[in-house]
């Protein structure tokens, strides 16, 4: 049997690039950003702990040292998520499918063994009534102004609960016409896959969309400037990463919501409020994100919507 040798660091992350895109070739996995994500992960650990550790087995890698990398990157003023997050990168440079591919180029990669960590991320909790009504307030405000991305952007992110990434890729062939028989007026529907579960299930976000919305959708892109976004035919928000910015910082300076994520609370009131008024399989099936994931991150349980009932009363 052909002995394996452990590689140094340069040459795993040379091998998993390799052998990244060859897995992709045949499963569509993992996308390119997420190799990226991984490599730079990896060196960013290495990086500051010891910049020649490149040369080095990757056994040296120990969990002593990985726990020395979380305390020195968050004394420097890195989040603790934001640290665990480089070092979850580990984990993606050695997982499963991984280990037939090393060993065919004649390595043996043994898997990180990782510090414990108490993850305590906040669960989401419904706004105050007022900041509701200062969004609402706001989104409704953006119709009137020239750019009418800034409309768009909001309201696929506050309507249809779409994350960033989706809103920049959305085409306007992601809207389809649904029939409902000769007594019943067709339905549009928005039907797109999620970047996110496209990478596991695969899974399609179909929602219908209410026709005053389609209707001022529609009206916002036939006033759309024509030299805004000509190279892009076809996309729903041309140029949005910068509009992103825009009212990130925008809702950031108002104070409506604090970080650099404020949009991305639309997202959440969205999820939110069909959670209430449907349940959760309506949050689910709009959000993309199975019911734990929605009832944790996107919703809030405990902030009951309902009148007080006897319970006796429903025996």
């Amino acid at each position: 049997m052909k002995k394996l040798n452990i590689p140094t660091f340069a040459q795993l992350l040379a091998a998993y690039q390799r052998i990244a895109e060859l897995e992709r070739t045949k499963s569509e996995r993992p996308c390119v950003k997420t190799v990226c994500s991984a490599v730079c992960g990896v060196r960013r650990i290495i990086e500051l702990l010891d910049p020649r550790a490149m040369e080095r087995c990757v056994t040296w890698l120990d969990e002593g040292k990985i726990d020395a990398f979380l305390t020195e990157a968050i004394q420097r003023g890195m989040s603790p998520v934001s640290a665990w997050a480089y070092v979850m990168q580990l984990r993606a440079v050695t997982a499963r499918w991984t280990r037939p591919y090393y060993a065919a180029m004649g390595f043996r990669v043994p898997a990180f063994r990782l510090p414990m960590w108490r993850r305590k991320l906040k669960r989401y909790m419904r706004p105050g009534r007022e900041t509701l009504l200062k969004a609402k307030e706001w989104y409704e405000g953006l119709a009137a102004r020239n750019d009418k991305r800034e409309w768009l952007v909001a309201t696929l992110m506050l309507e249809f609960g779409m994350r960033n990434g989706d809103v920049a890729r959305l085409r306007w062939a992601d809207f389809r016409t649904k029939a409902r028989g000769a007594d019943l007026a067709p339905v549009t529907m928005l039907a797109y896959v999620p970047h996110k579960t496209s990478l596991t299930s695969g899974r399609v976000v179909a929602w219908p969309v209410h026709p005053d919305v389609w209707r001022r959708m529609c009206e916002m892109r036939a006033v759309m400037p024509s030299h805004v976004g000509t190279h892009m035919e076809g996309i729903v928000v041309p140029g949005a990463r910068r509009v992103f910015a825009r009212l990130n910082g925008e809702l950031r300076a108002s104070g409506l919501f604090a970080g650099n994520k404020g949009l991305y609370e639309l997202r959440k009131i969205c999820i939110d409020h069909v959670y209430q008024k449907f349940g959760a399989e309506m949050a689910s099936s709009i959000s993309g994100d199975d019911i734990r994931t929605v009832t944790r991150y996107y919703a809030d349980p405990s902030a009951v919507n309902v009148e007080g009932v006897r319970v006796v009363d429903l025996l």
